[in-house]
């Protein structure tokens, strides 16, 4: 099911620069370049993740407007993004908007003065296209959600096919993720974690494709050994487009939520060591510091400088009308931790041309500022109902409950409970536990590989996981929550895709130790399959008596 790359006896007599756990030596990175051209037919890989993709959004549409109302911090995003689609920012709305809102009504509810937001706007310019494109109602406000959600089943498909070459495998690790009750959940609500998380996947895709990019391009200008003091190729490695539109995509990430940056900074050393590797496999000595002038600088334009322009970018709506907030919004609450002082920019004159643009960025600035505030003291003394500490995330410690319509009498609503019992709906955020507690044995697999076999696919599972989960711990004073997690998801999908691919093996020849791999692997499938079709009532707002509801709550802390 996997690919291996055969080695060049000729070039590996010539030099032999690493060897592998075992002792086999490592064949050059222009070797293992033309070995993966030997990858299975794109037609076949394609279609097959396309077609996993469409089933995946066949399960998040389905139902997709129920219950009508607005599930938890939908409250927030669905009317924010109603607001920057029809007046370009966001504005204060009225006390019952609500209510009107899931009437039919979208006049008369938002006032002049603009909203103090807390996230940046990507995602809910995106909840705003399916808005504008099917309505204000739940169906058109969660409608991106679920593309979004379908599209990332897309990209992890084509990302865990890339790592072990494999079609089935990359079949297997979008169908994981696809029978994933947060990812699920996440794709059916109008909340801003779905698309920080796809845009997150896709800049790790950008620099993963980037690494075997660099190395066949480095085949290709270089197709002899480096020898003597000298630093290897420069001349066409120097634009890297894998890189620029991971650039992109990280900068889009970060315009749905900043927790994108510290897998931004991970995944930019992650390029430059991986282009010194490359640089070390072709003889370059001192390859790390050579490379952090030679790859590292291009690196860091590519995906940090990128990524700022296009962050500052999505915020050109609020960039048009930097004046409301200048005017109306300037002393928020939130500067109480600044002394209280308001944005300099207020007291100004209005400008004019290029003087505008500068003014309208100094108040962007400011507003940063502000949020920034929010969100490391403003909150610290608040609490809630469902927040959880961070360190238990990925044991799915303390779900969260978006929706709940309890109490439902017998020979009401269809609920067939017996005589003193009663029916209940609801929408839980929760992972599917057998993938979540897997994917934790899987992850302490790939740390021994990484460390063991040097095998740098597992490297990028620890990594992932380690950068979009560990910062959570400095914020666990404030009231932060399980589905935060969705962006660590990914990874644990993959440790769990890699390690069934080495208990399957890489040699199509039937031995005991490869069927042994094979009902082990699919029968972890089967497992999560199975566990996905029981929680699947409490993800999608289906009825279920008292009973049959407590038989999915499998802990106290659950409830």
């Amino acid at each position: 099911m996997t690919t291996s790359v055969p080695p060049d006896t000729a070039v590996e007599e010539r030099v032999t620069l690493s060897r592998t756990a075992e002792g086999r030596p490592v064949p050059p990175a222009r070797v293992r370049a033309r070995g993966r051209a030997r990858l299975e037919d794109p037609v076949v890989g394609w279609s097959a993740s396309i077609g996993v993709a469409v089933l995946a959004f066949f399960l998040r549409v389905w139902h997709l407007g129920t219950p009508h109302e607005f599930e938890f911090d939908e409250t927030y995003y669905a009317k924010d993004a109603w607001s920057l689609a029809h007046f370009g920012y966001v504005r204060e709305y009225v006390g019952n908007a609500n209510e009107k809102i899931l009437d039919g009504t979208t006049t008369g509810v938002w006032k002049d003065s603009p909203s103090m937001i807390v996230h940046p706007e990507v995602g809910k310019w995106l909840i705003a296209l399916g808005e504008k494109t099917f309505g204000m109602d739940p169906f058109g406000w969660r409608i991106a959600a679920a593309v979004v959600g379908s599209l990332m089943v897309l990209v992890m498909c084509r990302l865990a096919r890339r790592l072990t070459g494999s079609t089935a495998l990359g079949c297997v690790a979008g169908l994981l993720l696809t029978f994933d009750g947060l990812q699920l959940v996440l794709s059916r609500l109008a909340l801003l974690d779905i698309f920080v998380a796809f845009f997150m996947l896709c800049g790790v895709t950008c620099v993963v494709n980037d690494r075997y990019w660099y190395r066949a391009r480095m085949a290709r200008v270089a197709p002899d050994p480096v020898t003597g003091r000298g630093w290897g190729p420069v001349r066409g490695l120097l634009f890297r487009p894998w890189l620029l539109v991971g650039g992109v995509c990280w900068g889009l990430a970060l315009g749905s939520k900043w927790e994108a940056a510290y897998a931004l900074a991970a995944f930019g050393l992650l390029a430059w060591l991986w282009s010194a590797g490359a640089r070390r496999s072709f003889g370059v000595r001192w390859p790390v510091l050579k490379s952090a002038l030679v790859d590292g600088i291009p690196a860091f334009v590519h995906l940090v400088l990128v990524a700022l322009v296009v962050y500052v970018a999505t915020w050109t709506g609020w960039l048009i009308h930097a004046q409301e907030y200048e005017t109306h919004l300037s002393a928020t609450q939130y500067t109480h931790y600044n002394g209280g002082k308001d944005w300099p920019t207020r007291n100004e004159p209005d400008a004019s041309g290029f003087g505008e643009v500068t003014q309208s960025l100094r108040s962007l600035w400011h507003y940063q500022r502000d949020v920034y505030m929010f969100h490391t003291h403003f909150l610290n003394d608040s609490t809630h109902t469902y927040a959880s500490k961070p360190s238990g995330w990925l044991l799915l410690n303390r779900p969260v409950g978006v929706a709940a319509d309890v109490d439902i009498k017998p020979g009401t609503q269809g609920c067939d409970a017996p005589a003193g019992s009663d029916c209940l709906r609801q929408v839980l955020l929760l992972g599917t536990p057998v993938l979540w507690w897997g994917g934790l044995l899987a992850l302490l697999y790939a740390a021994a590989m990484w460390v063991g076999a040097r095998d740098w696919r597992f490297g990028l599972t620890i990594v992932g996981t380690l950068t979009t989960w560990l910062p959570w711990l400095m914020y666990d004073d404030r009231p932060i929550f399980l589905f935060y997690a969705v962006v660590t998801l990914p990874f644990l999908v993959l440790a769990v895709t890699l390690a069934m691919g080495k208990l399957i093996g890489t040699s199509p020849v039937p031995t005991a130790r490869r069927t042994a791999g094979v009902v082990v692997a699919g029968s972890f499938f089967v497992l999560v399959m199975v566990n996905f079709a029981w929680f699947w009532p409490i993800w999608t707002d289906q009825l279920l008596t008292h009973s049959e509801w407590l038989d999915r709550i499998w802990f106290q802390r659950w409830i």
